[in-house]
């Protein structure tokens, strides 16, 4: 093979050799039957030389053969080529061999390692070099070093069935998402039209290796890789076999290609077979397990039965009326204000705070407040209370999901015997206990805890000394606002505002802001 990588998939049960040429170049003829001499002479099994489809490899490797067979060498060969870009019916050099090549070198070498003769391998090696097919993409070109780019393409653009050494693809377009972009490729290599095409049907079995081309990261193969699976599991084609890495490169080339391979019993068998070979990735699988699957969904979040909130306490059907208004209210300032706490968060964090709630608010209108105003889960605040921190926790994300999860999730208990104003400042207490618990954050490190811990105190300290519930309420909003402007000459001690120069924190905190802002909207419907 004419790749540099190559070479690092010699090794037990792979490779016996590897001939390298210069980059992107066939090695000579006399490298190529140094290469063959040194595995088969004198080697009663003879030699299986794998031989990647294009001219100049065809050329040299079948000179060098020519001249071993002559030296009463035995061998045989095996040519491939899996690309499946061309979509021409016109005549080619053919399909290009492109990473379906590492699955052939494996397979081919633990045949070998298990004894099989040379024409049982070689038949093996012809049938998988014909039940696989690869599609490559790429966002921007490779270069031989010392000669810069070997092709230009703009930073909004990516190439579809280019080849590892930078030959042209088949199809130029605008830069997809991840989903759209797998979709395309597996369609394309897929597509009965094409004349390079790879049959599959659901219910096939088929290896499927997601290559590194050199320039992407593991988050971004990961990515790929779970598109990749998922959208073949749609098509309920099972995946057995997954594998994720740099296996065949282009340089630094940005890109990755997809392979697929029908799998037999046999194939199953040699890709699982052990190999030192340094470059070969293997899976990550359970201990015992090699075929992958992939397991149901689990929900991570506790998920109270609506038995079990209609047993804890509940208001009246106004009361619960009522509830729903108040929330209404909530969401529409809350996304309301969401170019005013950016422009805040700007300042000492990402600028999107305001977007985070607003999301949170949104999703809270979507998922309850277009259900029946008098029923569940507004007449059990319990439910209620633990249905805003499942929606702030899948929906909103951030630092800010995880508190308003806490806030709420926790503040839900102190509703389970009854509903009062007490208990309104009892769930007030515990949300802030369990935001001060794991946040770590505390009353005067500038951050919404400032504006809540105002309002509870205050809130608690006029029901003490039997102050109307509304009104102990609107001393606990005036608290609240007085607590966030505070926040604006306070040194930030926690969030990521603490990692900002103190000199360039000169407006409120945008958490402690938006506090402020859904308490009031709550006093407006009280």
């Amino acid at each position: 093979m004419n790749h540099y990588m190559q070479a690092c998939y010699v090794g037990q049960g792979m490779l016996s050799a590897a001939v390298a040429g210069s980059i992107f170049t066939s090695p000579p003829p006399q490298s190529i039957l140094t290469g063959i001499r040194t595995i088969a002479k004198g080697n009663q099994g003879g030699c299986l030389v794998a031989v990647a489809n294009y001219t100049g490899d065809r050329l040299n490797f079948g000179l060098a053969m020519e001249r071993a067979k002559q030296e009463g060498i035995h061998l045989d060969s095996v040519t491939v080529g899996e690309d499946c870009a061309m979509a021409s019916q016109d005549k080619t050099a053919g399909r290009r061999g492109l990473a379906g090549a590492i699955l052939l070198f494996k397979i081919a070498g633990a045949l070998a390692e298990e004894g099989r003769s040379l024409e049982e391998i070689t038949q093996c090696a012809k049938d998988v070099a014909s039940s696989m097919g690869t599609i490559g993409l790429a966002l921007g070109p490779c270069s031989v070093p010392g000669t810069g780019p070997l092709f230009h393409i703009q930073e909004d653009e990516i190439e579809l069935g280019l080849g590892v050494h930078g030959e042209a693809g088949v199809k130029r377009m605008k830069i997809l998402t991840a989903k759209e972009t797998v979709k395309l490729m597996i369609d394309h290599m897929i597509n009965p039209a094409n004349s390079t095409h790879l049959k599959l049907k659901s219910g096939d079995k088929v290896a499927c290796m997601i290559n590194n081309l050199g320039g992407l990261s593991v988050l971004e193969m990961n990515i790929v890789a779970n598109e990749a699976i998922t959208y073949l599991e749609e098509k309920e084609v099972l995946v057995d076999r997954a594998y994720c890495g740099s296996y065949i490169t282009s340089l630094e080339m940005p890109g990755v290609s997809i392979t697929l391979l029908h799998l037999t019993d046999t194939i199953k068998r040699c890709l699982d077979a052990p190999t030192n070979a340094p470059a070969w990735l293997t899976p990550y699988l359970p201990a015992g397990q090699t075929d992958r699957k992939t397991s149901t969904p689990i929900d991570p979040l506790y998920q109270p039965k609506q038995e079990e909130i209609e047993s804890s306490a509940a208001v009246s059907p106004d009361e619960a009326s009522h509830i729903y208004s108040i929330l209404q209210n909530v969401c529409e300032q809350l996304v309301a204000s969401e170019g005013h706490l950016n422009g805040l968060d700007s300042e000492s964090g990402d600028g999107d705070c305001g977007s985070t709630i607003a999301r949170g608010a949104q999703n809270i209108k979507k998922e309850l407040l277009q259900k029946d105003s008098k029923g569940w889960p507004f007449n059990h605040p319990q439910g209620l209370s633990l249905a805003i921190g499942r929606i702030a926790e899948n929906c909103m994300g951030g630092c800010s999901g995880g508190l308003y999860s806490l806030f709420f999730t926790s503040a839900a208990q102190a509703f389970q015997e009854e509903v009062s104003s007490q208990t309104f400042a009892k769930a007030m207490y515990q949300g802030i206990k369990a935001i001060q618990r794991y946040g770590g954050a505390e009353p005067g490190d500038r951050t919404m805890l400032d504006a809540l811990h105002a309002a509870y105190t205050t809130f608690s300290s006029h029901l003490a000394q039997l102050s109307p519930p509304k009104d102990a309420f609107a001393a606990a909003v005036q608290a609240a606002e007085k607590g966030a402007e505070a926040t604006t000459w306070m040194k930030a001690k926690a969030g990521r505002a603490s990692y900002v120069s103190a000199d360039l924190l000169t407006k409120p905190d945008p958490g402690a802001t938006a506090v402020a802002i859904w308490l009031r909207a709550v006093l407006e419907k009280l």
